[in-house]
């Protein structure tokens, strides 16, 4: 059995889901990951957006990241107590769909207290790869 595992520290601030996705992205291709980057991109940026978003401040966020038996488990670790909530949906807010949206892409997901503040996590699975949805074939 194979495993890798990364974590590092980002600072709360909007650029923040950019640099997770782009370090997600490198650590995939490296360990030659049999998940969609691409899916595995659009969970890490709604982590990472929520952590900046609601939890904020001046304290850093954790992404770590860890691939074993094929399967991808990443999470967000920020200073906040409060958990992720899954709103109801009326179809007129902006707003409020990132949770159910890490929901319905990850295979599992979950929140948990941790240090002195919350983890958020997801994990695909090694059949989460459908190829590149931008790429059409002729």
């Amino acid at each position: 059995m194979v495993s890798f595992s990364a974590s590092v520290e980002l600072p709360p601030t909007p650029r923040a889901p950019s640099a997770a996705r782009t370090l997600l992205s490198a650590l995939l291709a490296g360990w030659e990951a049999p998940q969609s980057r691409v899916d595995a991109a659009l969970l890490v940026n709604e982590l990472v957006s929520n952590a900046v978003e609601h939890a904020g401040g001046n304290r850093a966020l954790s992404l770590q990241v860890k691939m074993s038996d094929g399967w991808l488990w990443a999470a967000v670790a920020d200073g906040s107590p409060a958990h992720p909530v899954m709103l109801e949906l009326t179809g007129l807010e902006p707003r409020g769909r990132g949770v159910r949206l890490i929901a319905t892409v990850a295979n599992r997901w979950g929140s948990e207290e941790y240090r002195d503040g919350k983890r958020v996590w997801f994990e695909l699975g090694p059949d989460s790869a459908d190829g590149d949805p931008f790429d059409v074939p002729e």
